[in-house]
């Protein structure tokens, strides 16, 4: 019956609902009773808004509002720096680089007048009528002559000159210290002439700027450089009158650019007025005369040193343009009268003005020696002559190097001997140079020119010693050319291998002895595998 008995079903299911957990009163519920307190009466209660998009703009407002300020700060900033290092380093060059000579030793031996000018008044800086434009431009030529133009090395070509035939400027690399130099030189000038017009600029000053743009030009190298170098150094001389030691020192770059011109009868007008000038002569009488050895020496230093000067390129004309008999004459001649200059007895008891100008008469009479030697060489002279006076080069040109950088003249392990000192190819100026305002840059000059000499010479002399076909010719060749690469080149490392061209050597001078002296080294190898 049970079984039989009909279920009764609902209409719908029932709904499930979870049990609901036991809550625990909340730490800070209270039990108390009693009602809540009344609002006071300036409280009105607000209703509940949800501010999350107001929230967020006003993050985002003053985000910007903060990074706008700190920006604007940190711009203002950098500005007031940048302007004070600027200014901090042009009134550097203008008070400390550019400031008179006070060493009365370096002004006895007139090493001030040698040191280049950028201004025309004694007092040294720059001239107050170029304003403030002109002024900051003659100190940025040397900031970039002296310091450099950053990572910038070099230009494809310069457009600040063009020939005297109107030739447009040659694609050529150009050192980018120079062009950006004669740039600034350049606006320098304009401002010059524009200050001279109503008579407020110094006297000097135009032909000061004139001479150091001129001279930044001629160091390029191109032709219309040279050019234009040499249009600058004309005006130069129309501004001095064509008197005086200055006078006659203008007239020697003129010659000796027009010689790189290819300019040879204007090259020897102008030798011919640097002589006449340093013998106190007037410069008028000069272009139509032959130039000639004069019988004594000027009585002041720079005059002195720009007559040897003169001599110089007087003997190289002659020697590179087949006028052997005019060149051997005028090498004896000018060797002659070197050595009627005085010298000190030794270069460590003269003072370091004095001793510099000894040596680059020293120095000049060795690059004589080494043109006469090429002569009489070309004339069908005994080689031996030659080797004379190439030896003669070497051990002046070595001297002067010894003496500059503070060097003793024997070997350091053997000083109470004749053996030479080493070839010091790295060693720095002493510290008198260096130290000093007017005589730092011809000291240094002068190293590296003697040091090219001295290597030039030892390589000629290994090549008359191999050329010998004597029994030892092959090692007596080797050590020249051992010791032109000395002085020419600097080791890889400290162990004394000699590794790449140094400063001031040409890498075609290097190639040259370094070929000469891998040729004496195999050739000695195969007489010791024989």
């Amino acid at each position: 019956m049970l079984s039989r008995a009909r279920r009764r079903l609902p209409a719908t299911l029932p709904r499930y609902a979870p049990p609901r957990p036991h809550t625990l009163p909340r730490r800070y519920a209270t039990n108390d009773s009693k009602p809540p307190a009344p609002l006071p009466d300036d409280v009105r209660p607000t209703p509940y808004l949800n501010d999350s998009f107001a929230s967020h703009t006003m993050f985002t407002v003053d985000f910007f509002r903060r990074f706008l300020k700190y920006t604007a700060v940190g711009l203002v900033a950098l500005t007031v720096t940048s302007w004070t290092a600027f200014e901090g380093a042009h009134l550097w060059v203008e008070n400390v680089a550019l400031a008179p000579e006070t060493d009365e030793d370096a002004k006895r031996w007139e090493w001030d007048l040698e040191v280049d000018g950028w201004t025309g008044s004694e007092k040294g800086g720059t001239d107050p009528a170029l304003g403030f434009s002109g002024r900051h431009a003659v100190r940025s030529a040397w900031m970039v002559l002296n310091w450099g133009t950053g990572s910038s090395t070099s230009v494809v070509a310069s457009k600040a000159f063009t020939g005297r035939n109107g030739e447009g400027p040659t694609l050529a690399p150009i050192q980018a210290t120079l062009e950006y130099a004669q740039e600034f030189l350049r606006m320098a000038i304009e401002v010059a002439e524009q200050a001279k017009a109503k008579g407020r600029l110094h006297p000097f000053t135009i032909t000061a700027l004139l001479a150091r743009r001129a001279d930044v030009v001629s160091r390029m190298g191109t032709r219309n450089a040279l050019d234009d170098a040499r249009s600058e150094y004309e005006r130069v001389w129309s501004n001095v009158s064509g008197q005086g030691v200055q006078a006659a020192r203008v007239a020697l770059k003129l010659g000796d650019l027009n010689w790189r011109l290819q300019d040879t009868e204007d090259a020897l007008s102008w030798w011919t007025r640097s002589i006449h000038l340093t013998a106190g002569k007037n410069a008028s009488a000069a272009p139509n005369t032959v130039p000639v050895v004069p019988e004594s020496v000027p009585s002041n230093p720079l005059g002195q040193r720009t007559l040897v000067s003169a001599l110089v390129s007087l003997s190289a004309f002659y020697a590179t343009t087949g006028q052997l008999r005019q060149a051997q004459a005028l090498e004896e001649s000018a060797l002659n009268l070197l050595r009627s200059i005085p010298s000190p007895p030794s270069f460590e008891s003269a003072t370091p003005a004095q001793a510099l100008h000894s040596l680059y008469i020293l120095h000049r009479s060795s690059i004589m020696s080494i043109h006469l030697a090429e002569v009489l060489y070309a004339l069908r002279n005994k080689p031996s002559a030659s080797i004379d006076w190439l030896t003669r080069a070497a051990e002046s040109s070595e001297r002067v190097a010894l003496s500059l950088t503070g060097l003793p003249f024997t070997h350091p392990d053997a000083p109470g001997s004749q053996i030479p000192h080493p070839p010091a190819s790295e060693t720095p100026l002493t510290d008198s140079y260096t130290k000093s305002r007017s005589m730092n840059a011809p000291a240094k000059n002068l190293l590296r020119d003697a040091r090219r000499t001295a290597a030039e010479a030892w390589n000629l002399i290994g090549i008359l010693t191999e050329g010998s076909k004597s029994a030892d010719a092959s090692a007596k060749a080797l050590e020249c050319y051992e010791r032109a690469l000395g002085w020419a080149g600097v080791g890889r490392d400290k162990a004394g291998g000699i590794g790449q061209p140094g400063e001031g050597t040409l890498e075609s001078d290097w190639k040259v002895f370094w070929a000469n002296y891998v040729r004496a080294r195999d050739a000695i190898k195969k007489l010791e595998q024989k």
